[in-house]
């Protein structure tokens, strides 16, 4: 499905939930960079909006500057890829192969910026997701919907189902929750398999999955410490709960309306073994 079909999210920017001004880059890496010490910092972006991107590379260049960045996860490549054995001259074309990324999914362009930052750095850069061919079993693998609270799993189903615009078979719905939270899991492996001790391993990834309350941080080892940071385009977030569950929010300018359930209705049959891309 559309990876930016689920992008609700909103613009200026709000530190630990004190409205404020909308944030230059440099201003947001600032703000990230004021979080340290921690194991790993999970910034949550709107995919469809530009500056969450810009942000990215100046929190890398940021971090990396300061010489604490350990390595960069994305959502964006799957779990296994890894650009470590790379020079930092590297090509962009070797990064990509290295990363097993593919551009049908999400668009080379608008990530590689943060990606060569860090490869450019020397920190490598690793895919945290969970690998296309080990969806379709995970949506038979029951023992994941013990992985969540009641309460996050039933939110979880929503999600999928509001995401999908209310056109998924409901027999599908707790499979593709499945995959979310594997991919969820994967994310949380991965960062847990490149953390560092006094370094910092950043998470890039959809807002939805950097979510104290179903996301990537319930599925972290107790003892490894990490801050969520949430990127908004548009305007402040109105849950109380979706501030209180973050370490930062940062509020962007605002992208154009775009409906993508339209988009939708107007596609093929959805693939049962394709997720939702929050």
């Amino acid at each position: 499905m559309n990876r930016f079909l689920a992008s609700l999210l909103l613009a200026g920017l709000a530190i630990a939930g004190c409205a404020a001004p909308a944030a230059k880059p440099d201003d947001a890496a600032a703000q990230v960079a004021a979080l340290l010490p921690a194991d790993a910092i999970l910034l949550g972006e709107q995919h469809d909006a530009p500056e969450h991107q810009r942000i990215h590379r100046e929190v890398i260049d940021a971090l990396a500057a300061r010489g604490v960045l350990a390595a960069v996860a994305l959502e964006m490549a799957p779990r296994g890829g890894s650009t470590a054995g790379l020079p930092r001259d590297a090509g962009e074309t070797a990064v990509q192969a290295a990363l097993q990324w593919s551009d049908a999914s999400w668009p080379w362009p608008t990530y590689a910026p943060a990606v060569m930052a860090a490869v450019r750095a020397g920190v490598p850069v690793v895919g945290a997701n969970l690998p296309r061919a080990s969806m379709r079993a995970a949506m038979a693998e029951s023992e994941l919907d013990a992985l969540l609270p009641g309460p996050a799993l039933k939110a979880q189903q929503q999600a999928i189902r509001l995401g999908h615009c209310d056109k998924l078979p409901e027999t599908q719905v707790g499979p593709m929750t499945r995959i979310q939270i594997a991919r969820d899991r994967s994310m949380a492996q991965t960062l847990a398999a490149v953390a560092a001790p006094g370094k910092t391993v950043v998470l890039l990834a959809g807002a939805r999955h950097v979510d104290r309350r179903l996301g990537v941080p319930l599925h972290l080892p107790a003892q490894l410490h990490a801050k969520i940071v949430t990127l908004h385009a548009g305007a402040a977030p109105q849950d109380p709960r979706s501030v209180a569950d973050v370490d930062a929010t940062l509020i962007t300018p605002p992208v154009p309306p775009k409906d993508y359930c339209a988009e939708m209705v107007a596609r093929p049959a959805l693939k049962a073994s394709e997720p939702m891309k929050p």
